[in-house]
């Protein structure tokens, strides 16, 4: 049942719910987590527990899911980088933790291919290193990305893609190049888990590998990195609760690491065919309510390569309709309840449904109808 009615939570402090067809970013909220991992939440809530404990047991059954050898539940995937980055600074070394933020005499340097700049790449810089860019906005060869590497390289980053081409060096490549110099490599593979043999192949393609769990339906907060036991050992040292705790800001409690491994495992456990024919079935409710509609030209289900796995496309005829998909989008999310989508171009407004609550494609349906009706 939808959470936006006259009266919830958010209205009474004066914040307005959103029907969230937009899909899993940060700014919307990130998740919505199933009946079954908030129980689980729940119930973690009803008592106390040693958090040294629950990262260990946690991380371990985290890993046996994903096939890695170890695993640490973290504050989001960028907390996984930046405990990553500081790990591959200082392996085990205890003084070396210590001295972190300070980097004099410490390998300080992290290689990242150009191509793979990215908004959040300053999660490798936190740790007090420096980003050395291999290649160009062309691409990267590998004598480029070997040059890269030198006597202060701390780790090779890299930014793992469903779509990558060949411009780049490829991950098992990249990890052979600085493996040869003796350098560990971290990559950032944050919403890669679909389909579920790519999770597999993702989660054990590197030193260390940081995921996002808002994606598998965790509580927005919560991400975990994976990898070989004695940098995950580095990284639980830079945690919240480690001896020189460089992550104590980024802090999470015992329901969130219990919402975390509850959603890995139903994750890993969901028959992801019968997962997207439910979604077909609600993209089905909004595109026979948009049919005929003077203001839509077509609507189709679209493949997408990422976890979602489809998308609806409700395509406009914007000269009977005399707006673009952009006007629509804002009239979308400033109606009551806000309805928040995305576009694509000028005529196309792009729809998920695996963020709605249940009845909510309804509620899209009939404004989409009401606004495209012209």
């Amino acid at each position: 049942m939808t959470a936006t009615g006259a009266e919830n939570v958010y209205t009474r402090l004066g914040a307005r719910p959103v029907i969230n067809a937009g899909g899993n970013t940060t700014v919307w909220g990130g998740s919505t987590p199933s009946p079954d991992v908030l129980r689980a939440m729940y119930e973690a809530g009803n008592s106390f527990v040693e958090m040294e404990e629950l990262l260990e047991t946690s991380g371990a059954r985290i890993a046996e899911l994903v096939g890695a050898e170890a695993a640490y539940a973290t504050a989001g995937c960028y907390a996984a980088l930046v405990l990553s980055t500081a790990a591959c600074i200082s392996g085990n070394d205890p003084e070396k933790a210590a001295q972190i933020p300070d980097l004099t005499g410490l390998k300080s340097e992290i290689v990242l291919q150009q191509r793979h700049r990215y908004s959040y790449d300053r999660a490798y810089t936190i740790a007090g290193s420096k980003l050395v860019l291999a290649g160009d906005e062309d691409g990267t060869t590998t004598q480029q990305l070997e040059d890269a590497i030198g006597p202060d390289t701390a780790a090779v980053a890299f930014l793992i893609r469903a779509d990558e081409d060949d411009s780049v060096v490829s991950l098992e490549k990249t990890v052979e190049i600085a493996h040869a110099r003796g350098v560990p490599v971290i990559a950032d593979a944050a919403a890669q888990i679909y389909p579920l043999d790519f999770l597999r192949r993702n989660a054990q393609s590197a030193d260390l590998v940081c995921f996002g769990g808002k994606y598998m339906g965790a509580p927005h907060s919560m991400g975990f990195v994976c990898g070989k036991q004695e940098m995950i050992d580095a990284v639980t040292a830079h945690g919240f609760i480690g001896p020189t705790p460089f992550g104590r800001a980024m802090k999470v409690d015992r329901q969130e690491i219990i919402g975390l491994v509850a959603a890995v495992e139903a994750w890993v456990e969901t028959d992801h065919e019968e997962r997207l024919v439910r979604y077909g079935v609600r993209f089905g409710a909004i595109e026979r309510a948009v049919q005929g509609v003077a203001g839509v030209k077509e609507t189709k289900v679209v493949p997408v390569s990422n976890f979602v796995g489809l998308m609806l496309h409700v395509i406009l005829d914007t000269d009977k309709l005399g707006k673009s998909a952009n006007d629509v989008f804002e009239e979308l999310l400033g109606g009551s309840p806000r309805i928040r989508t995305a576009v694509e171009g000028d005529d196309t407004i792009t729809v998920n449904v695996h963020t709605l609550n249940e009845g909510e494609e309804n509620i899209i349906a009939d404004r989409l109808r009401e606004l495209l009706d012209v």
